[in-house]
């Protein structure tokens, strides 16, 4: 079971402060599972994990089959949720040097990422290492509109038409996309790509366990059915709105308590290399769900022990904004035990024979120890292991926590009207028609800027 434990955040908010939450909770409680909220309509993902489409998943599973027969790597092009998820579970629970393995070591084909970001380095760059490579492509977008994909799924049509003809590149590419209706949607019907549906009621950040993310999932080797088992048997532990007996809610409503008191930043830290997409996922959840109307926690993360040798002076003695959420999967995947060296030269002896994931333990609550003392509340998340099982229960707390904790905040979860400014902007600058007027006071501000 995922376990919150909270004795870290007592000298600094009182348990009092929770029970006095309970009212709200159970308030924001009955805004999401009557519908009655902001956002209801994009709430698709409450009991997905017990109402997923069965007969889409078999298609995602025969699908993925059929990539892993037929290709050494699979190409994922996506943004935001359209790829921060699947690469979450990929990296978390696959091998940590894939790309050094061949397709028999690692069992799949290899997963790479494409458009989430402009980079002509990057683009070019993946091109040259797939060369020589069996290809299949996944492209995901709702609309096919948002540029970082949609450019990239330009060149790599292109390039597997090239490469495989038309027919044969149709055999390779799969789309998954709106049911009916977008730009993709009308491109995969018009060319015969084998499409899958992102739910109408299921935002991107939160789709992680659809087609969006099952499919790259599923082509890396992880059992996608143990994945919604977890996250179904989560939801059926967090059912009441009491923090006494539900983690969840209780995370939610700790954060929102030291919002409150001015921690206005919360970091998710994890102690396994293997996590860090999961708190880049994490990041998009809760920074997307929560930043709006001048309110929210920022987002942030560390990967210890390694930034506790860039990040650390500062979370020990910075300005006092910030509390942690620690991460932590109670056994590792592997034993590798501390050798014995004769000498002694550094002076560690006295960690010989241990295994080093007690001496990551150690330093994980030496850390929390340090940093409380230091002035920093902190919370800690564990889990049994690194499983597809435990990813899935793991997507889904977060999920849940997230849309309990906007509403305790009183925004709307579901929706991030702010996304949108930026892409404006950049139409404007980069001459889209109809919006001449815009880029010449873009042009002008940005004149102005340089002269000052």
């Amino acid at each position: 079971m995922i376990k919150l434990h909270s004795g870290n955040v007592l000298p600094f908010a009182r348990q009092s402060e929770l029970d006095q939450m309970r009212p709200q909770l159970e308030a924001a409680h009955d805004l999401l599972h009557k519908g009655a909220g902001p956002g209801c309509e994009y709430l698709g993902w409450l009991d997905w994990p017990s109402d997923f489409d069965r007969a889409e998943l078999a298609r995602i599973r025969k699908a993925a089959a059929q990539i892993r027969r037929d290709s050494d790597v699979l190409v994922v092009i996506g943004i935001g949720g359209s790829y921060l998820g699947a690469r979450a579970a990929i990296e978390m629970l696959g091998p940590g040097f894939p790309q050094l393995l061949s397709k028999r070591q690692r069992k799949a084909p290899l997963v790479l990422f494409a458009g989430n970001n402009l980079s002509p380095d990057y683009l070019a760059e993946l091109l040259d290492v797939l060369a020589d490579k069996k290809v299949s492509v996944n492209v995901i977008s709702k609309s096919g509109t948002t540029t970082e994909p949609a450019l990239a799924f330009r060149v790599f049509k292109r390039w597997m038409e090239d490469r495989y003809g038309k027919d044969g590149a149709k055999t390779r590419i799969y789309a998954t996309t709106d049911r009916s209706r977008g730009v993709l949607r009308q491109l995969a019907d018009t060319e015969g790509y084998e499409t899958f549906v992102v739910p109408d009621d299921i935002g991107g950040r939160f789709s992680v366990l659809t087609a969006v993310g099952l499919l790259p999932i599923a082509v890396a080797g992880i059992d996608v059915r143990d994945m919604l088992r977890g996250a179904r048997d989560g939801a059926k532990t967090w059912q009441k709105p009491d923090p006494d007996v539900n983690d969840c809610y209780a995370y939610a409503a700790w954060r929102n308590i030291l919002l409150r008191k001015g921690y206005g930043v919360e970091i998710m830290v994890n102690y396994e290399p293997k996590l860090h997409m999961f708190t880049e996922w994490w990041k998009q959840l809760y920074g997307e769900s929560e930043g709006k109307d001048g309110r929210g926690i920022f987002p942030a993360g560390v990967d210890n022990t390694t930034d506790l040798h860039s990040m650390g002076q500062y979370v020990q003695d910075g300005r006092r904004m910030l509390f942690e959420t620690v991460l932590l999967s109670e056994q590792a995947g592997r034993a590798f035990e501390v050798p014995l060296d004769p000498e002694n030269r550094d002076g560690l002896n006295f960690l010989a024979g241990q295994d080093f994931a007690q001496v990551n333990r150690q330093a994980a609550q030496g850390t929390v120890l340090a940093h409380v003392d230091g002035g920093v509340p902190n919370l800690q998340l564990s889990f049994p292991e690194r499983s597809a099982y435990w990813f899935g229960q793991l997507v889904y707390f977060f999920e849940l926590a997230c849309a309990i904790s906007g509403y305790l905040l009183a925004v709307n979860p579901f929706d991030q009207p702010g996304v949108e400014n930026y892409k404006q902007n950049m139409y404007a600058l980069l001459g889209k028609p109809g919006f001449e007027q815009r880029r010449a006071e873009l042009e002008a501000r940005l004149n102005g800027s340089e002269r000052a």
